[in-house]
């Protein structure tokens, strides 16, 4: 993990942490879903864990996952604006499924607490480049039903998987809109609108130095 990581330091503070709150070898590794063997072989710093593994047991714990790590400077606990909470990492949403259908969760991320999302929807495909939105980006997606012309949503059409695209309404019909040329606008008139479904708005997106 690199010099932001101290392996001796995270081991006490993990052997630290279980002590004070009860915690075996066999009860984190329930709660993490990860092997006891596992959990020990952190103790022992004997292997390093991944990142959404240490975030999680700072989140368990209630600590500053950079403070668990070992970094400088970094307080035990966080201000409340550090605070950070999980959202889902969907790749597929499904028509006729739950939004946040367990079979389609491909991750989590971390995000800070006050942050209004309630998941993150893997971009597949090159429709969203003029927004700067390319495929494998992760968008982050407020959950509600309706958003104002010209804003970027998740969208549900009916038989197929969830597309991002600009949503306009214009006398009772919807315009789903990609930020490419190469895409046409994709009209439905009044009738056949019933078949859309807005799942969400996008409020901010992440992307990988490419």
């Amino acid at each position: 993990m690199g010099k932001f990581f101290d392996r001796e330091l995270f081991r006490q503070r993990l052997a630290e942490l279980m002590a004070d709150n009860n915690d075996t070898t066999y009860s984190l590794g329930e709660y993490l879903n990860l092997n006891p063997a596992t959990i020990s072989r952190y103790t022992t710093g004997s292997i390093e864990p991944k990142m959404p593994t240490i975030q999680a047991i700072a989140e368990k714990y209630g600590v500053n996952p950079k403070w668990l790590m070992g970094q400088d400077g970094e307080s035990k606990y966080m201000d409340r604006a550090e605070r950070v909470k999980k959202i889902p990492i969907v790749g597929t949403i499904a028509c006729g499924a739950p939004i946040i259908a367990q079979e389609y969760i491909e991750g989590v991320e971390f995000v800070p607490e006050d942050m209004h999302v309630d998941f993150c929807l893997r971009v597949k495909g090159d429709s969203m480049i003029g927004a700067r939105i390319l495929e494998g980006d992760l968008v982050y997606i407020r959950q509600q039903p309706v958003v104002e012309n010209g804003e970027i949503a998740a969208v549900l059409i009916d038989g197929e998987e969830a597309t991002l695209k600009r949503v306009y309404r214009l006398n009772g019909s919807i315009i789903l809109r990609a930020e490419n040329p190469a895409y046409q606008d994709r009209i439905f008139n009044k009738k056949e609108a019933k078949a859309i479904k807005i799942i969400g708005k996008a409020i901010m997106f992440k992307s990988e130095v490419r």
